[in-house]
């Protein structure tokens, strides 16, 4: 017998039609909690359509007001709500939609001294943040809470989305071990987003929520989905499980939680990164076109080197890079020329090869973003 009441009948009537839910997978849509870490551009879709579809208990984990500059793209929130508290309008937004959701707000800004008891309390957690403390911070705590973690992140045009487990598959850092520089990771108040995009990449975000409360379908565990608003494509790559991890690999060196503000600024520009000479795109193509003698060299992941590449260059990703070294050693004395992205990678990975003893290592400048622009418009950026 079914335990819905008949308002709930008439509420969820297309979920119970459908096979892979119906009444028993709705019961446990309504007996299910999800974490919502952000009330933003990716939170606020979440929230609405996993409100919509019964989720028992959702909580709000944000410390931020509405501000006018949000209403471009966080449809949670009206004209009237700026200067409001975010998760105060949400929740109330969120009940207005249903009532049968348990709305729990926490207006705080996460920090590893309260991450863990509230990340405890919920069965699956959505990132919607902006900031690669919070990323590292959720990630780690859900690899230990044995929690999975649907990830998004938007940037002007391009939004991706993951779902990282630990238990069956890679965590966050299996794919970014390190974060950018500060300086080279802009969030969107510095780069921009198109309005509309958020609200694809939450909806996504919710997608694969749903499918995990649910048990249906395949959730994109060890995949990446890019989505490209401009070209309107989606495309998927493997996303491997790192054995050495820090944290979720075969002997984790992090086993609780780290100063993540510091690790994540350590990663800024300092005295050895500024003598590191940089090489402009332009002085990179007429070298490669006047034929000299360097070794071009990719540190990028694999699946960026999918979406472009500069022709003749080697991949070796930053994180195996070190374990590498015996392959380049013909190279220790000749001409070292490192990119990646936008070039704060490839700066770590010029100061690695330097403190081996490459003694002609120079860094791409912008990296292949800087090369698309400068040297070949036609380039899908990498």
């Amino acid at each position: 017998m079914s335990r819905l009441e008949p308002e709930q009948l008439e509420r969820y009537k297309r979920h119970l039609l459908l096979d892979g839910v119906g009444v028993v997978g709705q019961e446990k849509l309504l007996a299910s909690s999800v974490l919502l870490i952000g009330a933003g551009g990716l939170g606020s879709p979440a929230a609405l359509y996993l409100a919509a579809a019964g989720v028992g208990r959702i909580g709000i984990a944000d410390f931020d007001l509405v501000d006018a500059s949000n209403l471009q793209r966080q449809v949670l929130y009206r004209t009237r709500d700026v200067g409001q508290p975010k998760v105060s309008v949400a929740a109330e937004r969120l009940r207005e939609l249903n009532p049968d959701v348990d709305v729990r707000e926490h207006r705080l800004k996460l920090e590893a001294a309260n991450a863990r008891e509230i990340l405890a309390g919920y069965d699956v957690v959505l990132d919607g943040t902006d900031t690669f403390p919070s990323r590292y911070l959720t990630s780690d705590l859900c690899v230990w809470l044995g929690k999975p973690l649907v990830y998004g992140s938007v940037m002007r045009f391009e939004g991706q989305v993951a779902v990282f487990d630990a238990r069956r598959g890679p965590c966050y850092r299996c794919l970014f071990a390190e974060p950018p520089p500060p300086d080279l990771a802009p969030n969107c108040a510095e780069a921009g987003v198109l309005g509309v995009l958020p609200g694809v990449i939450g909806m996504l975000q919710a997608t694969e929520v749903l499918k995990l409360l649910l048990g249906a379908g395949e959730p994109l565990i060890g995949r990446l989905l890019v989505y490209d608003a401009l070209a309107m494509e989606f495309r998927r790559f493997r996303i491997p499980k790192d054995p050495a991890c820090a944290v979720c690999g075969e002997s984790p060196t992090i086993t609780a939680p780290i100063d993540y503000a510091a690790f994540c600024a350590s990663r800024g520009d300092g005295a050895a990164e500024d003598a590191i000479p940089e090489l402009a795109p332009s002085a990179l193509r007429e070298r490669l076109a006047a034929g000299d003698e360097l070794l071009l060299l990719d540190v990028r992941e694999p699946f960026e080197a999918e979406q472009a590449r500069i022709p003749g260059a080697r991949l070796i990703p930053l994180g195996s890079l070190e374990a590498s070294l015996a392959e380049l050693e013909s190279w220790r004395e000749r001409p070292v020329v490192i990119h990646c992205k936008s070039g704060g990678r490839s700066r770590r990975a010029c100061q690695l090869l330097r403190s081996k003893g490459f003694r002609n290592v120079e860094n791409l400048a912008g990296g292949i973003e800087a090369w698309a622009v400068s040297v070949d418009p036609k380039l899908t950026r990498g």
